[in-house]
């Protein structure tokens, strides 16, 4: 722990809230009292990477560290589309049609800078008080409204058909899965995230972070 936060590496199949109750119950054993832990910026249960904890008084800076830029390692999937934007959604398929390079680096361009993206209706955002993947799972009608967001770079790292392997730089409040989203319906073979890492956050790089196991926690 460094000034009231703690750089967490979270692992595949753990939720944000679940890395941060494991967290806590560790710390108010270790200090022999009830300790406040909070995140600043969830991360899907399928992904992994960085997260930043806040501890006790530094709690009520949390905001600070959620509005910081992030740069993701990440696959995209195409051919198909999923329900929630990833893997562990219901995967559908929609074309077999192989996209250059060139064509996947000229659609890479649309996506660079300052654009609007409509957020997956299966995120944490709240409509009208209530999060938004809560009332997709009771299949309820979700209107997520467009955000800005920038997009620094979004560079190609590799393709072998039928994935695509990206790094990306993005503001805060950008989604991962929309984007990936967003490239395959304009490539129009349609695609889906189905890996994420995340692996900056503002200062703070992945190589800082420690693993649960670090505090004698099984993942």
């Amino acid at each position: 722990m460094n000034n009231g936060i703690i750089i967490i590496d979270k692992p595949a199949g753990m939720t944000s809230f679940g890395v941060v109750a494991r967290i806590r119950r560790v710390l108010s054993v270790r200090m022999g009292k009830k300790v406040k832990v909070g995140h600043t910026g969830t991360l899907d249960p399928f992904a992994t990477g960085l997260m930043i904890l806040v501890i006790g008084p530094e709690c009520k800076n949390a905001g600070m560290y959620s509005k910081l830029d992030k740069i993701y390692d990440a696959t995209i999937r195409l051919g198909q589309v999923s329900s929630t934007g990833d893997l562990e959604g219901e995967i559908t398929d929609i074309s077999d049609r192989q996209p250059s390079k060139t064509e996947i680096e000229q659609v890479f361009l649309k996506f660079t800078g300052e654009i609007s993206q409509r957020p997956p209706i299966y995120s944490a955002i709240k409509i009208n008080g209530q999060r938004a993947y809560d009332l997709a799972r009771k299949g309820k009608q979700v209107d997520m409204p467009l955000r800005q967001i920038t997009i620094y770079s979004l560079d190609l790292m590799s393709y072998s058909y039928p994935e695509i392997k990206i790094r990306v730089h993005v503001s805060s409040g950008t989604y991962i899965r929309s984007l990936a989203t967003d490239i395959g319906e304009s490539l129009g073979v349609g695609a889906y995230c189905n890996q994420l890492r995340r692996i900056e956050i503002g200062k703070w790089r992945i190589d800082q972070a420690q693993k649960l196991v670090d505090f004698g926690i099984e993942s």
